[in-house]
């Protein structure tokens, strides 16, 4: 408890990228989220480069908080084959396919969303959605082909790209369904570590061999639907960026990588990153954190150049701006409309 104690009272008194690391205190380097929501009084100066300090969760802990519960319900998604059963109603009972959208069609009822819902879930959703043309009805919704549970396995594999899964996809099923490399060097082909990728905010390195040698069971944890394991070659050098870029991932490191050069092969900012984000860099190799002004590094002088190490992760943060212009992209259909409704009252 007295950590807690100290990481709040430095939280409550420390400027932004201080706050940042006291953060990544109590939730350690392995999954976390995208760490930056910041408004106009958190930008730091512009000279100001942090180094924090940072306690880091053991690699097993790491794991453990970003597996699933082994009782989570499954829950449907594009692709995935159902039947409806309707006891009493036959001519209701049929085998759909959820669309790409996440929708199937009912008769009478027309498109229904289940995508993302349980089974008993999508029940329930489906008896609402008829319940205006039929009563008392009950129905069982069974899977019949898992279409939507996958994973995307790449890097230094056989056969890399999309696997899907009868069961919840563990890590050691994605890796051996890959194709393990053998290298002279690397008999077996079992990679030394993996990055496992869950959207664009969150990343685990996984020290395989270490782990499996160990005999720990943690080893082949469970997967979500989506998640990307990149495999490196024993030679590869490369560093993360995720958060508001287009294309968030592994990016090689090489002796000419620059901030810059490793932002623009992530595709460069997205839309949601504003036009000056601050860029938060975490050190895994020193447990340390720092901070840069996009103004800095984009001015030439403005700042020394940044040096980038192996298993560094970079973020980019979703501007509050972004977060207004949204909101008001979504209301402004319906500004349109009633400004319409006043010009014609007044005809």
């Amino acid at each position: 408890m007295e950590i807690y104690r100290k990481v709040w009272h430095v939280m409550r008194f420390a400027d932004w990228s201080t706050r940042v690391a006291s953060i990544g205190l109590v939730l350690g380097l392995g999954a976390f989220p995208l760490l930056a929501q910041q408004g106009p009084s958190a930008v730091p100066p512009p000279d100001q480069v942090a180094k924090v300090p940072q306690l880091k969760l053991s690699p097993e802990k790491q794991l453990q908080n970003f597996e699933p519960p082994a009782d989570e319900e499954y829950q449907l998604g594009a692709g995935d084959e159902i039947s409806l059963d309707f006891p009493g109603r036959p001519e209701l009972s049929r085998k759909y396919t959820i669309g790409p959208d996440g929708r199937i069609t009912l008769p009478i009822a027309g498109p229904l969303l289940v995508a993302n819902l349980t089974r008993p879930a999508a029940a329930k959703a489906i008896i609402d959605a008829l319940s205006a043309d039929y009563t008392n009805l009950t129905v069982t919704v069974n899977i019949e082909k898992y279409g939507s549970n996958r994973v995307t396995v790449l890097g230094n594999v056989q056969h890399p790209g999309v696997l899907y899964f009868d069961t919840a996809p563990t890590l050691l099923d994605a890796v051996s369904r890959g194709g393990l490399q053998a290298t002279p060097s690397n008999k077996d082909g079992l990679p030394d570590r993996c990055m496992i990728y869950r959207g664009n905010d969150q990343v685990l390195e996984v020290d395989l061999r270490a782990l499996l040698r160990s005999g720990s069971a943690t080893a082949d944890i469970r997967l979500r639907r989506n998640d990307i394991i990149f495999i490196p070659s024993q030679a590869d050098l490369f560093v993360t960026v995720l958060g508001e870029v287009k294309s968030p991932g592994a990016i090689p490191l090489t002796p000419e990588s620059t901030l810059p050069s490793v932002l623009a092969q992530a595709g460069g900012l997205a839309e949601g990153a504003g036009t000056s984000p601050n860029v938060t860099i975490i050190e895994k190799s020193s447990n340390t954190s720092r901070v840069i002004r996009w103004k800095q590094l984009m001015t030439p002088g403005g700042i020394s150049e940044v040096s980038l190490k192996p298993g560094d992760v970079i973020i980019i943060p979703q501007s509050g701006f972004y977060k207004v212009t949204y909101f008001l992209r979504q209301i402004s259909p319906m500004t349109s409309l009633l400004s319409l409704g006043l010009a014609g009252g007044a005809f």
